[in-house]
C-alpha cells in the first residue's frame, strides 16, 4: 500500500505543478515565437560588437528574454562570435540568455511568486554585463574574428512570419525544451513524494553552505531555466534556503558540462574562466542577497501556497496541462517525420556532387540551423541538409571543399567525426 501511496502521490503532484505551469508556459511560447519571427538573429549580431560596455549591455538585454536554454544558446552564441561578435558581447549573451526567457520568467511567476520572476532577469543581467566586461578587458590583446558576408535572406510577408510564430514556437522550440522540461517535472514530483517537508532543516546546514551544494551539483549538469523552476519550487517546500532554490534557477541553466568543453575549445581559456567565475560569484552573491537582505516571506509564500496546501486546479489549468502534453507529443511525432524525411532526401541531382559528414554534438533546432546557414555561407556548397537524428550534415556542390567545410563545423564547436 505504502509504493501505491507513493505512486499516487507522484502522479498527483505532477499533474498539479503541469497544470499550474501550462497556461505561462502556452503564453511564454507564443512570445517566443514572436520574438523568433520579427527579431531574427541577423539584426541582433550587429550590435553584439564595438564599446564593451555597450555591447555587453545591448548582448544581456537582447538575450533575456530569447528563449534559450544551453542546448540552444551555445550553438547560437558560437554563430554570433564566429561572424565577428567581440568576445565580450558572446560571453554576454551566452550567461544573460540561458537564465531567463519569455516562457522561463511568466512559469516562474506561476509557481514561485513575483519576487523570483523579477530577480531572474536582474541577475541576468547584471552578471551578462559584468562578465561581457571583464571578457573584454581580459582578452583585449587577442585577435577577433571578422565578419562572414552574410547571404541575402529573402523577405517574409506578415502573413508568413505569423505561420513562424506559430511554427517555431509551439513546434520547435518545444521540440528542443520538451526532454529536459519534462525530465524538471518528473524529478520535481519524485522529490515532492519520497522526501520529507522539512528534509534541509533536519540537514541543519547554514544557507551558504546550502548554497555551495547546490552550486556544485548545478554546474557540470544540464537543466534548462523552465525545467529548473518546478525543482526549485520543491526543494523549498523540503527546507531549502529561498537564496540555495535561486542558484539551481541560475547556475543549473547557465552552465553543463558541454557548454564549458564548447566555451573552451572555441572561445579559449580566459573566456571561459570568466564565464564561470562570473555565473559562481553571481549566484552565490543574489543567493546571499535574498537569504540575508530581503524579507523571506517574499520568496516562500507564494511556493507555498502553491505547492503544500494545493489550490484548486480550474477547468483553465487542466485543459492549458492537456494542449501542453499533447504539443510535447507532437513535437517528438514531428521530429520523427522529419528524421525520416531527412534520412530519405537526396541532394544529388545528378550533375552536383553529395558529400556527407558525421559530426557530434548537434541537440537541436539550433544547432541545425546554425551548422545549415554557416555552412552555406560557403562558395563551394549550394544546399545543406543537417539530420539530427542521425548526426549526419549533406552538402550539395559542384567542387565542395570539404576541408573547410569541417574546418567551419569544428568552428560552431561541433566535432566532425
Amino acid at each position: 500500500m505504502e509504493v501505491q501511496q507513493y505512486i499516487l502521490t507522484f502522479l498527483t503532484d505532477f499533474v498539479k505543478i503541469l497544470s499550474e505551469m501550462a497556461p505561462y508556459l502556452l503564453l511564454g511560447f507564443f512570445f517566443a515565437g514572436l520574438l523568433y519571427a520579427f527579431i531574427p538573429k541577423n539584426k541582433i549580431e550587429r550590435y553584439f560588437n564595438g564599446n564593451s560596455l555597450k555591447s555587453s549591455t545591448l548582448a544581456a538585454l537582447f538575450g533575456i528574454p530569447l528563449p534559450l536554454c544551453s542546448c540552444g544558446v551555445i550553438p547560437t552564441g558560437m554563430a554570433f562570435f564566429k561572424n565577428g561578435a567581440s568576445k565580450g558581447g558572446t560571453v554576454s549573451f551566452l550567461i544573460s540568455t540561458p537564465q531567463t526567457g519569455v516562457d522561463s520568467i511568466l512559469a516562474t511567476f506561476s509557481l514561485m511568486g513575483l519576487p523570483f520572476a523579477i530577480i531572474r532577469p536582474i541577475a541576468a543581467l547584471v552578471t551578462g554585463i559584468t562578465g561581457g566586461l571583464v571578457t573584454s578587458v581580459v582578452t583585449k590583446n587577442e585577435e577577433e574574428k571578422t565578419k562572414a558576408p552574410e547571404p541575402e535572406k529573402e523577405k517574409q510577408t506578415v502573413a508568413q512570419k505569423l505561420v513562424s510564430v506559430f511554427r517555431y514556437g509551439f513546434v520547435e522550440f518545444i521540440q528542443d525544451i520538451s526532454k529536459w522540461l519534462v525530465i524538471g517535472l518528473v524529478l520535481a514530483a519524485i522529490i515532492s513524494a519520497l522526501i520529507p517537508n522539512n528534509f534541509f532543516e533536519i540537514l541543519n546546514l547554514p544557507p551558504i553552505l546550502q548554497m555551495l551544494l547546490i552550486l556544485v551539483v548545478s554546474i557540470p549538469l544540464y537543466i534548462c531555466a523552465t525545467g529548473s523552476i518546478p525543482l526549485a519550487a520543491v526543494l523549498i517546500l523540503k527546507g531549502l534556503s529561498p537564496g540555495a532554490a535561486f542558484v539551481l534557477l541560475m547556475a543549473g541553466p547557465a552552465t553543463n558540462a558541454a557548454t564549458i568543453t564548447m566555451i573552451g575549445k572555441v572561445m579559449g581559456k580566459k573566456s571561459l574562466i570568466t564565464y564561470l567565475s562570473t555565473i559562481i560569484a553571481g549566484a552565490l552573491g543574489f543567493g546571499l542577497l535574498i537569504d540575508y537582505a530581503l524579507p523571506l516571506q517574499w520568496f516562500t509564500t507564494i511556493t507555498y501556497q502553491h505547492m503544500a496546501h494545493g489550490e484548486h486546479i480550474t477547468w483553465w489549468q487542466i485543459a492549458s496541462g492537456i494542449a501542453l502534453s499533447a504539443l510535447i507529443i507532437n513535437g517528438y511525432i514531428q521530429r520523427y517525420l522529419q528524421s525520416k524525411k531527412d534520412s530519405s532526401v537526396n541532394l544529388n541531382n545528378n550533375i552536383m556532387s553529395v558529400q556527407t559528414i558525421k559530426v557530434e554534438g548537434m541537440t537541436c533546432n539550433h544547432c541545425k540551423a546554425n551548422v545549415e546557414s554557416n555552412l552555406e555561407r560557403l562558395d563551394s556548397v549550394d544546399k545543406v541538409n543537417v539530420n539530427l537524428a542521425d548526426k549526419t550534415v549533406m552538402l550539395e556542390g559542384d567542387s565542395i571543399d570539404i576541408e573547410k567545410a569541417k574546418e567551419t563545423i569544428n568552428s560552431l564547436g561541433y566535432k566532425v567525426v
